[in-house]
């Protein structure tokens, strides 16, 4: 059966609801589609803001050949094929028309006619091989690559490829956008569950038409107390910006800071089978090793670093051992986390005091007249010197 968000995607800018920034008259992906200018580019915003609506729009209006594909399960064999020719998905029937970008965008689209479109869902998924994988056929326009990502694509996607496609930022639906889709569904709710589930959904359009396809299931009637109960419903996909994600990633951190090791690997495996992205995790254990180890195991920072780097490279599923290492040395650590509390003890001081005058006798000295006034007295070597502003003399931050 064909889900709801599906039905009611729109095919055109003319039922595209959002976005303004981008689609408004005059607005550049707006004058890309009207006028079938052919490059690759990368949207990146959060869940349910319309990334996967635009890609198809964008493709039907070139008639091209259209691939999806989700980096979460595609491979360097799905983009041999697609590039062969097989498993082909054509999308609209409009002709190319208008003045394309440049040479290199449009070479490989004017040499069949048709350019090949692939919409890579979360490319921020795909590791550095995979990547550089893509590239000649980005570069010589066999493939128009569109990415999806919820992640800063300047951190996720490589630079070589990233540098052949320009960046679009989608931006979190209005309240105003989220009711207009919500009427999109057919379905009629009073005006206490509207701005119930609009509040809920936080932009992401796609929970939205989601909890009202599954309240409709579950329901006769549509309204807050039944659209609160589908909420506690199991039927409902596990959501990256819902509270059980920020649940366990807490629990996760907890269990590391408690020392409870097999807790933490609990949750960790709780994530990896829900399909949390695997950098998510190691970013966190990066924090984690500064933050609640720091100087009590200065080499911890280097463990979740590595434990980033690998899964950076590596990918599901070989990296669930990364990170599981990483995850049983830094659980069974010793803790000091007097580092993080002093630079927040000094951050406070800045935020009250502002940014009070440097001691003389520790300042830059490059010139001789400022040597003669006192500056650079002093280099920092005595150690019962304080060498802190007067106002905060005699301050801790370490206790």
């Amino acid at each position: 059966m064909e889900p709801l968000a599906s039905k009611i995607r729109p095919v055109s800018l003319d039922e595209y609801v959002g976005q303004e920034h981008l689609v408004g008259e005059g607005k550049p992906l707006r004058i890309a589609i009207e006028e079938g200018h052919v490059f690759s580019f990368v949207l990146w915003g959060t869940p349910g803001t319309g990334k996967t609506t635009l890609a198809r729009i964008y493709a039907n209006a070139l008639n091209a050949e259209f691939y999806e594909l989700s980096a979460v399960s595609a491979g360097k064999d799905d983009i041999r094929k697609i590039v062969g020719g097989s498993q082909k998905s054509v999308v609209g029937s409009e002709h190319i028309e208008g003045e394309l970008f440049g040479e290199e965008e449009q070479a490989g689209s004017l040499r069949s006619g048709r350019p090949k479109v692939l919409f890579l869902d979360e490319i921020h998924r795909f590791n550095k091989a995979q990547q550089d994988f893509l590239l000649p056929f980005v570069e010589s326009g066999q493939l128009v690559l569109i990415g999806a990502t919820t992640e800063n694509p300047s951190f996720e996607v490589i630079p070589a490829l990233l540098s052949r496609m320009r960046v679009f930022v989608l931006k979190e639906f209005s309240s105003e956008n989220m009711a207009a889709i919500i009427d999109r569904t057919g379905f009629t709710l009073d005006d206490e569950a509207k701005n119930w589930l609009i509040e809920m959904a936080n932009g992401d359009a796609r929970q939205a038409i989601t909890m009202i396809e599954n309240t409709a299931g579950l329901y006769d009637e549509i309204n807050l107390d039944s659209l609160k109960e589908t909420l506690q419903n199991k039927f409902l996909r596990y959501d990256k910006k819902g509270e059980e994600h920020y649940n366990v990633i807490s629990a996760f951190i907890k269990s590391m800071r408690a020392g409870k090791a097999d807790a933490a690997m609990y949750y960790l495996a709780r994530m990896v089978e829900a399909g949390e992205d695997p950098k998510f995790i190691a970013r966190r254990m990066v924090i984690f090793a500064s933050e609640d180890i720091g100087l009590a195991q200065p080499t911890a920072l280097v463990v979740a670093n590595a434990v980033f780097q690998a899964v950076t490279t590596i990918g599901y599923p070989e990296c669930t051992i990364n990170l599981a290492h990483g995850v049983a040395y830094l659980a069974r650590a010793a803790k000091d986390r007097s580092a993080y509390d002093a630079v927040f003890k000094a951050i406070d001081d800045v935020k009250k005091h502002g940014n009070l005058p440097v001691p003389m006798k520790i300042r830059n000295a490059p010139t001789k007249l400022m040597k003669d006034l006192g500056y650079g007295k002093d280099e920092g070597n005595d150690p019962d010197g304080d060498l802190l502003p007067e106002k905060l003399r005699g301050r801790k931050y370490f206790d």
